[in-house]
């Protein structure tokens, strides 16, 4: 009897035993007796995150929350993580740490990224970045606070406001049926019409002469735009062969250039110019052979005389012969 209660006590114990191993795997409380890898996460709100809650990687558990504390008006969550991701350099500063919800029943975790081959690797005792999530219970008091707005809108619609809301409108309906009747059927005759393609409505939806018309119109407007833009790339080419001829004129190359820039030219310019003037005076003042044969009178005479002279020659011919046509012009101008 003695051995059958020790037997029992010792079963008893080492179920009990495997039932706190259990419990302690469940909650990460082995993690308190192994030497992990540290960071610490600050957060604005924890979430109904609990000590022992899982830390994982791309949704790979990677260890366990070991403490949660209020500090500076923050809350510190100390992360103890498996040492393989402090060696294999995992964790980098730019990776950052968010609390993620796994069910409705409050089993948050903490999720880490991998960040960006950029960062480099935080080391043990070291803070890591964090990003806030949306808080699910100020989520789920939203969706209470919709549900009861839809409440009350629905309660609204009910009984004796509903008959309110309808009651008029009925009755609207129930005195004007003879002009509502009057009106659908007027509506029914020019629908009627539209479809058989009567009056300038129904010609236009149903007449493909439109749709032709305004097809081609469509094509006349894009070769339009067609040789606008070739004019504008024709312009664009005259201003810029402006600007070319312009640019070349101020750098005093060219004749016009180099009549603008050269004061050589100027002056030759200038002295032609003088010189011109000159001849032009002496004419005038009757100087030289051109002067005389502008200004001296003489010389018309003489011209006239000659004329005269040329003219009875020329009247004389008519009544001679071949042979006495040239003695005849030459005593005629002798």
């Amino acid at each position: 009897m003695k051995e059958s209660l020790e037997t029992r006590i010792g079963v008893f114990v080492a179920f009990a035993l495997v039932v706190i191993l259990i419990i302690l795997e469940s909650v990460g409380g082995f993690a308190f007796f192994k030497q992990g890898y540290k960071l610490h996460a600050y957060f604005k709100n924890a979430q109904e995150l609990k000590p022992g809650a899982e830390v994982r990687m791309a949704g790979v558990r990677v260890g366990n929350v070991s403490s949660i504390q209020l500090t500076n008006d923050q809350v510190m969550v100390t992360l103890n993580l498996n040492k393989d991701l402090e060696k294999k350099g995992q964790v980098k500063t730019d990776s950052k740490a968010t609390i993620k919800f796994t069910g409705l029943l409050g089993q948050n975790c903490v999720a880490i990224d991998f960040g960006t081959s950029a960062g480099a690797p935080l080391g043990d005792g070291q803070t890591i970045q964090t990003q806030e999530q949306a808080d699910l219970s100020a989520l789920m008091n939203k969706l209470d606070d919709v549900a009861t707005g839809v409440q009350n809108l629905t309660k609204s619609f009910s009984g004796e406001s509903i008959e309110k809301l309808i009651g008029p409108l009925t009755d609207f309906v129930k005195h004007n049926d003879a002009a509502l009747t009057a009106t659908i059927g007027n509506m029914k005759t020019v629908s009627d019409k539209i479809a058989r393609g009567d009056g300038t409505v129904g010609k236009l939806i149903n007449d493909e002469a439109l749709y032709n018309t305004a097809l081609n119109t469509v094509s006349n407007f894009q070769n339009t735009a067609a040789d606008v833009q070739d004019a504008l790339k024709q312009a664009r080419l005259l201003l810029t062969n402006a600007n070319e001829v312009v640019a070349t004129v101020n750098r005093g190359e060219g004749t016009v250039g180099k009549f603008i820039k050269d004061d050589k030219v100027y002056r030759e310019a200038e002295g032609s110019l003088t010189n011109l003037h000159q001849i032009l005076e002496k004419i005038n003042h009757g100087q030289g052979s051109v002067g005389k044969l502008v200004n001296d009178e003489s010389l018309l005479k003489n011209v006239k005389l000659s004329l005269q002279k040329l003219d009875k020659a020329t009247e004389s011919l008519e009544d001679t012969g071949p042979l006495s046509v040239i003695g005849t012009m030459v005593n005629s101008l002798f």
